[in-house]
């Protein structure tokens, strides 16, 4: 298997767990942000994936974001190649073809948490703690952190974070829409795996149209996208996963599905 710089990937059957793994705070390099961008493209292309778990290695840190000792030096030309990459991971994240689940294990702080955002769905343990705190040391979230947020939690809570510095636990941020489910300490990854589970249920080939739909929503007018709904919903018919679905719900058994 690939070496993937400070992650570690193991597949169980349908399902990528993928922890991060760059201690004491799991935070991200430029090694470590490529690595990502490569391992979702080669997950991309194992037909037989159709979910993607990520969390933090131990309990304390799901992820602490960006060292801050790569910008304490006020080098304007490796800031704009961090951010760079940092875009570059999170925006592959984001687009990645199958369903994608962070696992908010413990501390999530700028990087960190602009990881989990860039995820489909957010289950934080009970203990979690987020928060984007880069304004305060004269920085701003460049990876995604000022668009997905507000996405998710409205304009006014993306202000209290990113312009006040407000960190939130686990009860708020399901408040307010930023996770979806909380679980005790330890317990995310096997309620990540539950809904994975519930992933490989559906046709995967079904789920990359309607995930690319939903996404497209934040940016398309809604007139357009009824239309690209249609499309995509005619354009299944040219794939084996619509004619397996049918016949498996006609024949009363469980679908086989090849993601094609």
């Amino acid at each position: 298997m690939t070496d993937y710089t400070n992650l570690t990937l193991s597949i169980d059957h349908h399902t990528a767990i993928v922890t991060l793994n760059n201690p004491p705070a799991h935070t991200w390099t430029m090694d470590s942000l490529q690595a990502l961008k490569q391992l979702i493209a080669d997950l991309n292309a194992k037909d037989d994936v159709y979910a993607l778990i990520i969390h933090g290695d131990g309990e304390k840190f799901f992820s602490a974001g960006a060292d801050l000792n790569n910008f304490a030096d006020g080098d304007k030309g490796h800031a704009i190649s961090m951010a760079i990459a940092f875009g570059e991971a999170f925006e592959a994240l984001s687009a990645y073809r199958g369903v994608s689940i962070a696992v908010i294990n413990g501390y999530a702080m700028g990087g960190g948490l602009e990881c989990a955002l860039a995820c489909d769905i957010r289950i934080a343990e009970e203990h979690a703690q987020m928060a984007l705190p880069e304004t305060g040391v004269g920085l701003l979230p460049c990876a995604g952190g000022t668009q997905n947020l507000p996405w998710l939690v409205g304009e006014g809570w993306a202000k209290r974070m990113i312009l006040c510095g407000e960190r939130v636990d686990a009860n708020t941020a399901l408040r307010i829409g930023l996770v979806e489910e909380i679980t005790a300490k330890g317990e995310g990854l096997t309620a990540a795996q539950a809904l994975a589970q519930k992933v490989a249920k559906q046709s995967p080939v079904a789920v990359s149209y309607s995930k690319a739909l939903i996404q497209a929503a934040r940016d398309t007018p809604p007139a357009q996208n009824l239309i690209l709904e249609r499309e995509a919903f005619v354009k299944l018919f040219d794939t084996k996963d619509q004619r397996e679905g049918v016949q498996a719900f006609l024949e009363k058994r469980k679908p086989n599905w090849q993601n094609k």
